[in-house]
């Protein structure tokens, strides 16, 4: 589903992304690891469009969206979850689910399956969104992706500043997506065994290079661990 070839990103005179080349499958989760500093969050803009890129290409089910921007990248499938949830503080729950709905061309009701996955949803519906927990935005910043129907699916360190049993839940949301087998969806991750728990592959980035990439069930024995750990 997606495919990155080549990709080379600079900070000024700081090459920051260094050929950078990636496969993440439809169906299955790509995990993508390593330390604070060596460029995720960087990749992670320049696949929505944040960010253009220097060289390289990025391919969504084979169609070439290096260039596009980013609305049209979301509205071609590509669903993003930011780093620190990103949500509208000063809307309401529903009113953050219906401007991605909208945006995604759905004015109709809310989805029931937004209130089975999440049931804190439907609790805090008209609460504002920046009245909830820091665990309470993430379901609703994964709510909000979803509703837009992706066909790949990014998190940006969704267990950020997370309490455990959120973790858990929210581990379990992605295992569900995953099963279903319709959409793809880029991990990207810090803590080691909540990604293990999950990838059907991974990738290690470090100094802006992709230095290891495997199986997700060769993980310990490949000593991912040891290439993450601060």
């Amino acid at each position: 589903m997606l495919r990155i070839e080549g990709l080379n990103q600079f900070y000024g005179g700081s090459h920051v992304l260094r050929d950078i080349s990636l496969e993440v499958p439809m169906g299955e989760v790509t995990a993508l690891l390593g330390r604070n500093g060596v460029g995720k969050t960087t990749l992670l803009k320049c696949l929505t469009g944040l960010l253009p890129i220097r060289s390289g290409r990025i391919l969504l089910d084979g169609q070439d969206i290096s260039n596009l921007a980013p609305h049209r990248r979301a509205r071609l499938g590509l669903g993003y979850v930011p780093q620190g949830r990103e949500i509208f503080p000063r809307l309401s729950v529903e009113e953050n689910l219906r401007i991605a709905m909208a945006a995604s061309g759905n004015d109709g009701a809310i989805p029931d399956w937004v209130f089975e996955t999440f049931p804190i949803i439907k609790t805090f519906l008209k609460r504002r969104g920046g009245d909830l927990s820091g665990g309470q935005q993430q379901q609703l910043a994964i709510a909000r992706a979803l509703v837009t129907k992706p066909r790949l699916l990014i998190l940006d360190e969704p267990t950020e500043g997370i309490q455990p049993n959120v973790i858990q839940m929210i581990e379990q949301v992605i295992a569900g997506l995953a099963e279903r087998k319709e959409m793809a969806i880029l991990l990207v991750e810090q803590y080691y065994d909540f990604a293990k728990s999950l990838a059907d592959h991974y990738a290690v980035l470090q100094r802006g290079e992709v230095i290891a990439s495997g199986l997700g069930a060769n993980m310990e024995s490949d000593g991912v661990r040891e290439l993450v750990a601060v």
